[in-house]
């Protein structure tokens, strides 16, 4: 198989935010490969929205496990924050519409 054209492997961050206790998002998993593919099979067995963008997953790849980000990235993280706050509400709404 011709290396050049090659995907290359799969990247995921899980990020975790309990602002009572936290001053900003912490970087909790992450991962290139099967272990990608893994977080995201146990977010979607857990019904965790998943933010796909790929400039944003680089730029928390950098960042060190266990660790809050820094304030650079707090926009796009606010973003992602945004996007599963909105999912999280959609899935309330079916819920309630369901009973």
């Amino acid at each position: 198989m011709d290396n050049a054209r090659q995907k290359p492997p799969q990247e995921a961050v899980a990020i975790r935010y309990d602002r009572d206790r936290e001053n900003a998002p912490r970087v909790v998993a992450k991962g290139k490969g099967y272990v990608a593919e893994q977080l995201l099979a146990i977010a979607r067995r857990h019904a965790v929205p998943v933010y796909q963008n790929q400039t944003v997953t680089q730029l928390l790849m950098a960042v060190e496990l266990d660790r809050e980000i820094p304030p650079e990235l707090y926009q796009a993280v606010a973003n992602v924050l945004a996007y599963v706050y909105r999912m999280d509400g959609r899935a309330a709404e079916k819920v309630k519409a369901r009973r």
